[in-house]
């Protein structure tokens, strides 16, 4: 576990009262456009759960305050005991490359994937735009469970390519990318979550390793969000806004930077929906 999973506590109270303590307050809703730029440690994999959160959607999504919600699917429901599952798929779903979403790559991008809690799961398309899960025993939480990062769908299973090559359903697509060194997408437009997410008209990621350098290029501008930087420079100079608090700083970000009500509870980069999820202000 890295240090920033470790750090990840923030409900919607604890923002407000870490805002107002800076002197910035929470916007009453997200604006669209501009850059968001990360900067973020080489350790803990950060770069790839950031940029393939940006690009791959799943079946389901776990927002901010913890609630299941459809992304790729629209609806699902379940029989025999929870132990077999179907999910109606959006209908209006375009991969980057311009194909539609289907039953097929759904079960090509999840079979032979391993379920916690569940010994044997397969997979099968019922049509176009259904597909149908069997498990060796029953699972009540199966919708939760699809709604990891190690479910995301990808045109005919391909969810293992390297960032550079990677094609998905996101609110972003990726311009280019360099794996364990940065990565840069563009916003994708008409896109299915439009006016729900994906603010930002683009989202640039680059790793340094060094935390007083990643706090140095928060300081002079260069980026608008570092994932642990060294903390002591960024105090001296305030302005900037520190969570879970300037004691226990696991991100600090510029003041124009938009934040959401609630971030998500288990990664302090929101779940890795950091580039979907928040805006520039």
């Amino acid at each position: 576990m890295t240090r920033i999973d470790r750090r990840a506590l923030f409900t919607s109270g604890a923002a407000a009262a870490l805002l107002a303590a800076t002197g910035t307050s929470l916007a009453a809703s997200p604006r669209s456009g501009g850059v968001l730029r990360l900067a973020l440690p080489r350790d803990g994999g950060l770069l790839d759960l950031v940029a393939r959160g940006a690009v791959l959607d799943c079946l389901t999504e776990i927002a901010p305050d913890g609630l299941l919600r459809a992304e790729l699917a629209n609806s699902w429901h379940s029989r025999s005991d929870a132990r077999i599952w179907q999910f109606d798929l959006r209908q209006d779903v375009v991969f980057h490359d311009g194909s539609l979403l289907q039953a097929a790559d759904v079960v090509a991008s999840l079979a032979g994937l391993v379920v916690p809690g569940v010994e044997q799961l397969s997979v099968v398309a019922l049509g176009a735009h259904q597909v149908e899960f069997h498990l060796s025993h029953p699972n009540p939480h199966l919708p939760y469970l699809l709604a990891g990062a190690g479910y995301a769908i990808a045109p005919q299973g391909a969810v293992d390519l390297p960032l550079a090559q990677l094609i998905g359903t996101g609110c972003y697509q990726v311009d280019r990318a360099q794996e364990g060194r940065h990565f840069r997408a563009t916003k994708v437009a008409t896109h299915y979550k439009e006016g729900q997410a994906g603010w930002v008209d683009s989202l640039e990621v680059i790793v340094i390793s060094d935390p007083a350098v990643r706090a140095e290029a928060l300081r002079d501008g260069f980026v608008d969000v570092a994932a642990l930087p060294q903390p002591e420079a960024l105090l001296a100079r305030g302005g900037f806004l520190y969570h879970p608090s300037a004691e226990d700083m696991a991100l600090a970000t510029r003041s124009d930077v938009g934040i959401p009500r609630v971030v998500a509870q288990h990664n302090a980069l929101d779940d890795g929906r950091i580039g979907e999820r928040w805006w520039r202000l």
